[in-house]
Formats: C-alpha cells, sequence, structure tokens
C-alpha cells in the first residue's frame, strides 16, 4: 500500500516525468536536470534524486540518508542507482497508489542497510476510470479560479455533479478515457452576480458540449472545449 505524505523539504516538489519504455532506452532520471521523487508507505519514505544526491527521508522523518548520485545504471525497463548505503531500482510501468489511488508511473524499490522498501515514483498519471474521482476547478479559460468560491466537478458511474461557484448542477456523462460528453446539466436556480456568475457561466458552457481530456504532469486534468477554451482541474481524491 502507497499514500502520499507530508515532508516539508519535499512538499513543493513535482513528480518528475517518466513514461513507459522498453529496454532502458529512456534517459535516467534527473538526467535533465529535473528531480525525481518518489515515496513509499508502511514506514513512510520519501526519495529524492538530483542530478548529484540521493536525499532518502525515512520512517516519517526519522531517518534521513543523503549521499552523492552515483549515476544509473540502464536495467531491461528502467534504471539502477548504486550507492554507498542507498540501493534504487526504478522499473517504469504503471504503479497504484493503494491508499488514494493515485497511480505513477514507475515502480521505485530502495535497500538501506539491508531494508528493502517499496513504493512508487515518476509522473502522475491519469486515472484508468472517472468513475470515482473527484476534482476541484483551478482555473478556467487560463484565468484562475477564485478560492474563496468552491467548486467541485465528481464522477460517478454514469452521472457527474459538482458546483462552478454557484449552483448545485449534475449531468449524466460518457468517456472513452479521452472524450467527454456530458448530457443536458441539470442546475438549481440560486441567484449569482459578479465572478462567481462569470465562472460558472464559462464552466458551463464548455461542460455543455463535448470536451477532450488531457492530463498534465502533475495529474491535473484538462477538459478542451472548442476555440481552446479549457477548465483545468486538481485531484481531489
Amino acid at each position: 500500500m502507497i499514500r502520499t505524505f507530508a515532508v516539508s523539504a519535499l512538499a513543493t516538489l513535482a513528480l518528475a516525468g517518466c513514461t513507459t519504455v522498453q529496454n532502458g532506452s529512456e534517459a535516467a532520471p534527473a538526467a535533465d536536470g529535473d528531480t525525481y521523487l518518489a515515496l513509499g508507505t508502511e514506514p513512510g519514505w520519501t526519495l529524492e534524486i538530483t542530478p548529484t544526491r540521493l536525499n532518502y527521508v525515512g520512517s516519517y522523518g526519522e531517518t534521513r540518508v543523503a549521499e552523492a548520485n552515483p549515476g544509473a545504471r540502464t536495467t531491461f525497463n528502467g534504471h539502477r542507482y548504486e550507492g554507498q548505503r542507498l540501493t534504487v531500482d526504478i522499473t517504469h510501468g504503471a504503479c497504484s497508489d493503494g491508499m488514494s489511488d493515485q497511480r505513477y508511473a514507475d515502480h521505485v524499490t530502495v535497500e538501506l542497510d539491508g531494508a528493502t522498501l517499496s513504493g512508487c515514483g515518476g509522473a502522475t498519471l491519469p486515472p484508468a476510470d472517472l468513475a470515482g474521482t473527484r476534482w476541484q476547478m483551478r482555473s478556467i479559460n487560463g484565468a484562475s479560479v477564485d478560492r474563496s468560491i468552491a467548486t467541485s466537478l465528481a464522477f460517478d458511474g454514469t452521472r457527474m455533479s459538482g458546483s462552478a461557484g454557484c449552483n448545485r448542477f449534475s449531468a449524466s456523462y460518457s468517456s472513452d478515457g479521452t472524450r467527454l460528453s456530458a448530457g443536458p446539466i441539470a442546475a438549481t436556480k440560486m441567484a449569482c452576480t459578479g465572478p462567481a456568475k462569470a465562472q460558472e457561466q464559462a464552466a458551463f458552457a464548455i461542460l455543455g458540449a463535448p470536451v477532450t481530456i488531457r492530463f498534465a504532469a502533475d495529474g491535473a486534468m484538462i477538459l478542451m472545449g472548442t476555440g481552446g477554451h479549457n477548465i483545468v482541474l486538481d485531484r481531489v481524491t
């Protein structure tokens, strides 16, 4: 079981991009100067790989090991780092976060002083299915959503529901993983004014027609409508 957890020194790091490849053909993590992050639990741990360092924090912060990056050795479908105390194996392939259903691009195994820990790392992958996921709107047509105005979008097996800033709405939907089509949107009739009204109208205009689904490296979902109109959403669960 894998879950995310807060470690202050690492909280702002984005998971670096890695995708599934064969025969170790992809460049080693952090080779392009970015930081690669892996994490696991039971006990909780994080691993930071930079171009020059391996930084491990284990047992929810009680154990810390920092040593020079020894360089990656290419394996069949990933890379291996053999440091003085740390040995890290990264294998490309979808890895599920069993606590939050978050998925990552790589399986990661860390060996430290005879103990072996398993976790996930690399880019955040999109959910295998929208059903059961919940999202919060980050921006609409490039304009940041007012965080003082609650927004949400949730999917069950056949219906989506939420709020774009004022009224609650719901609709049937269908999706093949790359396209999302909503049925007629039913919404409550609360009076909205100012930014909340404009925000809601923009969201309904996008959701009222079929949209293309894309996912950013940080896991954000992007619903692309016609004319470049879009909604960017962050996953809540």
